[in-house]
């Protein structure tokens, strides 16, 4: 037995860098995640959040500072225990969804389950910027933390940020696994080392060794005001504004919902268990960074650095050896959970977008495995937004904080108020119970929004509420185009076009059971080959698994074989010349190899789908006894034509008189031209009855001279055309094209076209 080597194109320069740098491709059957225990499933998917303790209070110190002077770190602890309590309504709240969407979940799966497209775009909008400044802040935030440590180094702050940025993405197109023990280790190290100096803290406390800083000697601190009453409206307004700095303490809250799937069984049970736990770790690294700065009036700088995590642990640990030696590792742990908070958010967004892409709101682009099996389209939008942003703020999560919390409650008003319109409407057992919670925590949240919205107004939350809508708008824009795209698509019943013409070896290469493949089927049966095959390269098992059961169901296509072809790399060009190749082993048999090509608008065309029938047919054309046909089907034009239909309008025809079909409908209300009373337009002519037509010659064919003889005319008005049939003649004497003629005789049909046969006519001009 000869065996067949598989074929391989010459790799382009582009493809030997992306191995360089990412590796050989993974093989999809790889794909699959690891189930998590409840230990590192805490580790895992809540560095994000329990890591936000990390400048929660600085932020309120930081709004709370200018305003009250030292007051402030009295109002710290009654702000903090506000946003405590926001957290337990939130958490209540997610209970439900843990153990509800066991699948997938997160604000942007309940709001497209219980409140419509609108409302999931919304949270598709909020969650997306979410992500994308959580990895610019925590980035940042992990940066202050060297910086703290390392004072030199604030002149490379921005460039150490982007270059953190840069090496997440690097790693994550590479295809880091989310669910390895490497990325639940931080989480643990640095609560660890946040209880060492809370122990420590109480301990100086008890022994009267606790120092205090005095904020007015320090340089490079933030301005230091006055006190002031708490009762006049610039006050009430501070205080909401550092109540709206406290929130970002809440981020990151949501990635057990999103992550429900990753739990060992019983799912909902496990993540529900987790999500409490996270929460009271969230909350007391808040309470306790909170308490400590307010004992030991720690106070941020303008700079960011250094932060007040670092004071706190440099007035608890002491100047010994073990305090010189726990405050780096504090530190260290500090920028670890940070980056992998931020790490975090390059798992969470590309699903998120694959979601939103899979129902049609982003482009398709979104939906694809890159090279090492991650989703690198979203991979690299993410990091794009991050950079931007990092950019713009100069890495300051101080200003990054005006960008991030309003995304964040906006999830959790979502989730609330859709997770009760759920109870509701179902009223299962304590539904009462449910709708209460939950609508009081979207209430709450809500409320909260319209505080940020205010109160941060002019430090960037006006950038957020700016472009939410033109985004949103824009994504139910192009939901529509995919829409419009996939009616015009669609197979109808009793749908003809792939059954009505038969005529060497032929195989069909099929992405989709649609129009564009049974009109693909159609022509390929005009070729009348010896064997007719279908072929689906599977690049995605359950869209392969959709595909056979279309095939097998669809009359149109019965008796075409359907052949699965496994493609594990996903580099369709190398799989599809590796079949041609093995078919035309013998030297006797020729092949047609036909791709379907759906042609959509030229704009949004190229922005919403890939051209990869073109790149297939290219290679294919190279190989002998092998022609690569691309048979075109214009999404565009279908669309037109359905929305004509609905709308019953008669618009003008365009010039395709062939395309016009026996059974199409006849417009109605259509005056006849005025040379004739009995002439009609072209477009009246009906099928099987006489007609009287006048119009232009566009076209003459004359039949070949070793043939029967046989003269055919194109004959177009301003509504359509028609072809005159002449046999037994080989020319009309007289006529030209450009001649106006009129011919009257039975209208028939000739390969789906109206034709008159043998009319009698006039040459008019």
């Amino acid at each position: 037995m000869i065996l067949q080597e598989h074929a391989q194109l010459k790799d382009p320069f582009s493809y030997k860098l992306k191995k360089f740098f990412l590796g050989n491709p993974l093989n999809r059957h790889s794909l699959s995640h690891q189930r998590l225990s409840k230990t590192f499933a805490l580790g895992i998917l809540s560095s994000d959040c329990i890591s936000s303790s990390a400048y929660g209070s600085e932020q309120i110190l930081l709004a709370l500072l200018p305003a009250f002077g030292l007051a402030a770190f009295n109002i710290l602890m009654p702000m903090t225990a506000i946003v405590l309590a926001v957290l337990v309504i939130v958490t209540i709240s997610y209970r439900e969804v843990v153990q509800v969407y066991t699948k997938s979940g997160g604000a942007y799966v309940v709001s497209r389950d219980n409140l419509g497209p609108l409302f999931s775009q919304i949270a598709a909008v909020a969650l997306m910027l979410d992500y994308i400044v959580t990895v610019a802040i925590q980035s940042s935030a992990g940066i202050d933390a060297i910086i703290s440590t390392f004072n030199g180094l604030l002149p490379y702050k921005l460039w150490m940020t982007l270059a953190v940025i840069a090496l997440l993405t690097f790693g994550n197109l590479r295809g880091v696994k989310e669910a390895g023990a490497a990325f639940a280790l931080p989480t643990y190290l640095f609560v660890l080392s946040l209880v060492t100096v809370f122990g420590m803290g109480i301990y100086r406390i008890s022994m009267g060794t606790l120092p205090k800083f005095d904020p007015h000697a320090l340089h490079g601190a933030v301005a230091i005001g006055q006190a002031k009453g708490l009762l006049n409206f610039a006050a009430i307004f501070i205080l909401l504004r550092a109540f709206a700095n406290g929130g970002s303490s809440l981020t990151g809250l949501e990635a057990i919902s999103d992550g429900v799937s990753l739990f060992r069984e019983p799912e909902g049970v496990n993540a529900r268990k987790t999500l409490v736990v996270m929460s009271a770790i969230l909350g007391s690294l808040v309470f306790g960074v909170s308490y400590f700065a307010h004992r030991t009036w720690a106070t941020p700088f303008e700079t960011g650095t250094p932060t007040v995590i670092s004071q706190i642990a440099k007035a608890t640990l002491g100047s010994g050896t073990f305090g010189n030696i726990m405050f780096y590792v504090v530190q260290g742990t500090t920028m670890l959970i940070l980056i992998t908070g931020a790490n975090t958010a390059f798992s969470g967004f590309p699903y998120l977008v694959n979601f939103v892409a899979n129902d049609g709101f982003l482009p398709r682009q979104l939906t694809k495995r890159g090279h090492r099996l991650a989703f690198s389209n979203g991979i690299l939008l993410l990091a794009s937004g991050a950079t931007a942003l990092v950019l713009i703020t100069g890495g300051s999560v101080n200003h990054l904080v005006a960008f991030y919390a309003l995304g964040v409650f906006t999830g959790f008003a979502l989730v609330g108020f859709g997770m009760g319109k759920r109870a509701l409407k179902n009223k299962g057992k304590g539904w009462l119970y449910k709708v209460i919670v939950n609508w009081l925590s979207g209430t709450v949240s809500a409320v909260i929004i319209v505080i940020f919205a205010v109160v941060k107004f002019t430090e960037g939350a006006w950038v957020i509420l700016a472009i939410t809508p033109v985004i949103v708008f824009a994504l139910i824009r192009l939901n529509g185009q995919y829409r419009r795209e996939q009616a015009a698509l669609r197979v109808g019943a009793g749908e003809d076009r792939a059954t009505s013409i038969t005529r060497h070896d032929a195989t069909i290469l099929v992405d989709a059971v649609d129009l564009a493949t049974l009109g693909t089927v159609r022509y390929a049966r005009s070729l009348k080959p010896r064997k007719l095959n279908a072929v689906h390269f599977v690049i995605d098992d359950r869209h392969a698994e959709e595909i056979k059961e279309a095939w097998a169901t669809n009359p149109a296509v019965a008796d075409v074989a359907l052949e699965l072809i496994d493609c594990p790399d996903r580099r369709l060009p190398n799989a599809a010349l590796d079949y041609a190749i093995r078919t035309t082993q013998s030297p006797n048999v020729e092949l047609t190899l036909l791709l379907p090509r759906r042609a959509y608008s030229a704009v949004l065309g190229r922005l919403l789908h890939d051209q990869t029938a073109d790149e297939i047919a290219k290679p294919i054309s190279q190989l002998p006894r092998v022609v690569a046909t691309i048979v075109p089907f214009d999404v565009t034009a279908e669309i037109r034509e359905d929305s004509a239909f609905a709308e019953k309008e008669s618009a003008p025809v365009a010039h395709v008189a062939s395309t016009r079909r026996v059974n199409d409908p006849i417009p109605e209300n259509v005056e006849p031209s005025h040379y004739s009373e009995s002439i009609v337009p072209i477009s009246s002519a009906t099928w099987r009855k006489r007609a009287h037509v006048r119009g232009n010659v566009t076209a003459i064919r004359t039949a070949p001279s070793g043939s029967n003889p046989r003269v055919e005319i194109e004959v177009w008005d301003e509504t359509g055309g028609i072809t005159l049939q002449f046999i037994g003649r080989r020319e009309v004497i007289g006529l030209e094209v450009g001649s106006t003629l009129c011919a009257e005789g039975m209208v028939g049909e000739d390969n789906g076209a109206l034709t008159i046969l043998n009319p009698s006519y006039e040459i008019v001009i």
